[in-house]
């Protein structure tokens, strides 16, 4: 027996092909509740694989870590950019 499709809109970004992430894209919810739903389960998602796990390390929190250093040097690049190319003297 043969195993059924599956629909494209329940499929996840991984698994859609190229020809089909119009109708991937077509099924999602862009409303601003949609958005906030997808980043809750997206947080959701990463606190449980790398933070709530019984022999947890250090890669969790270094994750986070990183992605903060990084949103704030990008947030404060063209200032930083301003500072660099200054004279002191």
């Amino acid at each position: 027996m043969a195993a059924k499709p599956v629909p494209v809109a329940s499929k996840q970004l991984m698994d859609v092909k190229l020809g089909e992430l119009g109708t991937w894209l077509g099924a999602r919810d862009f409303s601003p509740n949609g958005i906030v739903s997808s980043i809750s389960r997206g947080g959701n998602r990463f606190f449980n694989k790398y933070i709530n796990v019984k022999k947890g390390g250090i890669g969790g929190i270094g994750i986070m870590l990183v992605g903060y250093i990084t949103l704030s040097y990008m947030w404060d690049y063209d200032h930083i950019k301003h500072d660099r190319l200054r004279k002191y003297h």
